[in-house]
């Protein structure tokens, strides 16, 4: 037997206190699965050493790949049909706003997928990202198991129908950050973002930034990734400047 079955046959997943795995994508998705081992796999991280029959370890990291391709795919058709007027510029920037890794977030937060999460590591240690990453998997292995139209009306159903309101996501912001240095450029106005490590009182290592703009520091921002900090301090500047921007 599959070392990763056996993990899985019997074990009671902590979400709603009794449900299992099983039970779970049943009442997420609406169908009963046939293959529990693609679900299984979506929701297993590397550290937990399973590998397969064929040898090659066992985790949620391929099937998230194909899901966010046939997410992206079935978002795009939707946009296509519903704003005909939309160019490619648009359509381009209204999928990135469905499927930014924001929203993914959401959704796997609002489904409770990291209760069925399998791992060595402490869940808290996880950032938030693993919430859209697990989703994305589990849309790999509806993909997988169902079939392109079966995964398609459950995105429709549970992704689109409810999160997605294309006048809403017209006044989205995607990045502050590129909106900010947009607008610096723009008005020829000089920034510099200074990133430096800072680890604080933290256990997780952290980044903290100083947004300067005309060698004048308009935002500090730390999170735990440059990344996240720079756009952390981006938005926080965004709103400072913001008559200034919107005027501009």
């Amino acid at each position: 037997m599959n070392r990763i079955q056996s993990l899985f046959k019997s074990r009671k997943l902590p979400n709603k206190e009794t449900e299992t795995l099983q039970e779970g994508i049943k009442r997420i998705t609406g169908f009963s699965p046939k293959d529990m081992l693609l679900y299984q796999t979506a929701f297993t991280h590397k550290s937990m050493g399973l590998k397969g029959d064929d040898g090659n370890v066992l985790s949620y990291e391929r099937l998230e790949f194909l899901g966010d391709a046939i997410l992206g795919a079935v978002i795009a058709e939707y946009i296509y049909n519903e704003v005909p007027s939309g160019d490619e510029g648009y359509l381009t920037k209204m999928r990135s706003k469905i499927v930014s890794r924001e929203h993914l977030n959401e959704l796997g937060q609002d489904f409770g997928l990291i209760s069925f999460a399998q791992t060595q590591v402490p869940k808290k240690h996880f950032g938030n990202n693993i919430h859209g990453n697990l989703f994305e998997a589990l849309i790999g292995a509806v993909y997988l198991d169902k079939g392109y139209k079966t995964c398609k009306r459950f995105i429709c159903k549970k992704v689109v129908a409810p999160y997605v309101d294309i006048e809403i996501l017209n006044g989205k912001v995607i990045s502050y950050k590129s909106l900010l240095i947009e607008w610096c450029q723009k008005n020829k106005n000089s920034f510099d973002f200074h990133v430096y490590e800072d680890t604080g009182h933290n256990e997780v290592r952290h980044f903290a930034v100083k947004l300067s703009i005309d060698k004048r520091v308009i935002a500090k921002a730390r999170a735990t990734s440059k990344k996240k900090a720079e756009e952390k301090a981006s938005k926080r500047a965004f709103f400072a400047l913001q008559d200034k921007i919107s005027s501009s």
